[in-house]
């Protein structure tokens, strides 16, 4: 049988997993974790993590081989569970986090330009030049991906691949200055980081930032030559991934003790090797992460802008959205995805908007779609859809699906009322694109629970609107 024109195999979605998990954050993670967690914690943070990022690697593994026929991902799943708000909502979270994301790789990826004294006018990457030549990255992007999915994709191996090589370098050279004493050194944390507890808490939402992503595949599901590699593509992807996680953030801890860490500028990648071999290690990581960035930039684009156009083309977001050009770009969802993203930059530009806090923000936008498809995964398995009356296989993947739906609940705990409450800022506004899609479809605007879930979200955005403009809520 022949490949179908425009399909993508195997190899280029596990690119696009990797590629947009592997991006800025793990060029930053020793700072990020550190920054209120010492080693015991972010052990133990890893641990909790990497079970239950497992379980919804196995979750999307799950959903994409059971139901082959729902597109969409992370957005398709719970529209086909819970309804077309809940689906609505599913996918406004995901969009959001992910251009928001992307504004945050701009300002990291200049960043790390700005370290080079002959570049110092970047800044920490929300400087006017930055701003301007982010702007340019932005849109050149833009026209890239409106020449085509396929090449997009192309591009973005070739790019994946690049990145892992100074990764790797990082590794080898981190492990030869690694020392025990400096490891062990406070292992459970100095009284001002606080309780164990509190310190798992902190590193929760930078762990599940860098694992965002893992749904890539499943994202591209229409797109994919074979339906089986979505689930294949996820999990190689996740192997891949949770190694250098966890290898880059606990090695850099046996380099540098946790205060210093938690005092780097970010790409802290670049301190830890400094401290490792010296100047050229740190000019060594600020370039594997422009080329790191640039490709997760890419992955995500590509990510950022597919979600409001399957919504568009399935009537969950405005029709208008659904639009392709003669090579099948998604291009009025790219411009508004982009366009977004340029609003923000220019928004960094006033309010010092800084990496972490955009990070944080984006990864609290994604929490509820990621519950919404763990909780769908226990509800086919519960019914036994598409099992074909094999109670084992059902059994086993309702508690996989129970555990993710566990870690979705502990997710959102640990992220604190700060983030929920920032979160419903951005869901609110939402609701108009929403009754605007179901009034093309001529459908029942609100059931009864919707309406209800409707009048929360927008409650508790006003009331978050209320305390960002009194200065008792900040990002």
């Amino acid at each position: 049988m022949s490949e179908a024109p425009g399909k993508l195999r195997l190899g280029a979605l596990v690119a696009l997993v990797v590629g947009s998990m592997i991006g800025g954050g793990i060029f930053s993670l020793p700072q990020n974790m550190a920054a209120s967690a010492d080693v015991g914690a972010v052990l133990i943070g890893w641990v909790i993590t990497a079970i239950g990022m497992l379980t919804l690697a196995f979750v999307f593994q799950t959903l994409a081989n059971r139901k082959p026929e729902v597109e969409g991902g992370v957005y398709g799943y719970a529209r086909a569970g819970f309804g077309p708000y809940m689906g609505f909502n599913s996918a406004w979270g995901y969009w959001i986090s992910a251009w928001i994301g992307n504004v945050s790789y701009y300002v990291v990826i200049f960043s790390a330009l700005g370290s080079f004294s002959s570049m110092g006018f970047f800044g920490d990457g929300n400087t006017l030049p930055a701003i301007l030549c982010s702007s340019a990255l932005l849109w050149g992007y833009h026209a890239l991906i409106c020449r085509g999915i396929q090449g997009a994709a192309l591009i973005n191996i070739i790019t994946t691949v690049a990145k892992l090589i100074p990764l790797a370098l990082f590794l080898v050279l981190v492990v030869v200055a690694f020392r025990i004493e400096t490891f062990t050194l406070d292992f459970w944390g100095r009284p001002e980081l606080g309780s164990l507890v509190d310190q798992v808490k902190s590193t929760m939402l930078v762990t599940t930032w860098v694992f965002i992503g893992i749904e890539g595949a499943s994202i591209f599901s229409s797109r994919a030559e074979k339906m089986a590699d979505v689930g294949k593509a996820t999990m190689i992807g996740f192997a891949l991934s949770i190694l250098l996680f966890v290898a880059v953030s606990m090695l850099s801890l046996g380099v540098l003790s946790q205060p210093e860490l938690a005092a780097l500028k970010n790409p802290s990648t670049a301190g830890v090797l400094k401290a490792a071999v010296g100047d050229w290690g740190a000019a060594l990581m600020n370039a594997g992460l422009v080329i790191s960035v640039g490709g997760a930039l890419l992955a995500w684009t590509l990510l950022a802008a597919e979600v409001p156009y399957l919504a568009g083309k399935d009537g969950t977001m405005p029709a208008f959205l659904g639009k392709t050009n003669a090579k099948g770009a998604p291009v009025n969802a790219l411009l508004l995805t982009n366009g977004l993203v340029q609003l923000f930059l220019i928004i960094t530009l006033f309010n010092g908007s800084a990496y972490l806090d955009l990070l944080l923000l984006a990864t609290s936008m994604i929490l509820i779609p990621y519950l919404l498809c763990a909780l769908y995964a226990v509800k086919i398995a519960v019914r036994g859809e598409g099992y074909d009356g094999d109670l084992r296989a059902a059994g086993k993947d309702k508690l996989i699906a129970l555990l993710g739906s566990v870690y979705g609940c502990w997710l959102l705990y640990a992220a604190g009322p700060k983030y929920l409450l920032l979160s419903m800022v951005l869901y609110a506004p939402g609701i108009l694109f929403y009754i605007k899609a179901r009034r093309e479809q001529g459908g029942v605007l609100f059931t009864r629970n919707e309406l209800v879930l409707a009048g929360v979200a927008v409650i508790l955005g006003l009331i978050a609107a209320f305390q960002l403009a009194t200065g008792a809520l900040t990002i």
